[in-house]
């Protein structure tokens, strides 16, 4: 496996975090909302909305129904827990980034 793979690797998943985490705090502040609304408000084709969607629910962080998705009480949990978790990530990574500058 090449650098570039394991480096794109990471960046797709960063990138599907992002479009979970950002439909979730749509949901959370508009909510009920369905999937055409989401797709509209964030320019995320509708199946990546729908794919994004069934995995908020897998997850117990949203709930579907007739009028759209809307948070449960977990989500609001889950984006203060992953807050103090990005926080620690990022920490990781500029010490990452001070090891990489460093001579061999």
């Amino acid at each position: 496996m090449s650098e570039k793979s394991i480096i794109t690797r990471l960046q797709e998943e960063i990138e599907v975090m992002e479009r979970h985490l950002r439909i979730m705090k749509i949901i959370a502040d508009k909510g009920p909302i369905g999937i055409i609304k989401l797709s509209e408000m964030t320019g995320f084709p509708p199946h990546k909305v729908r794919y994004s969607l069934r995995i908020l629910e897998n997850h117990g962080l949203i709930l579907p129904s007739s009028n759209g998705a809307f948070t449960t009480e977990r989500a609001h949990q889950f984006i203060n827990d992953f807050k103090h978790t990005l926080h620690d990530m990022i920490e990781r990574l500029k010490k990452l980034e001070d090891a990489l500058n460093r001579p061999l």
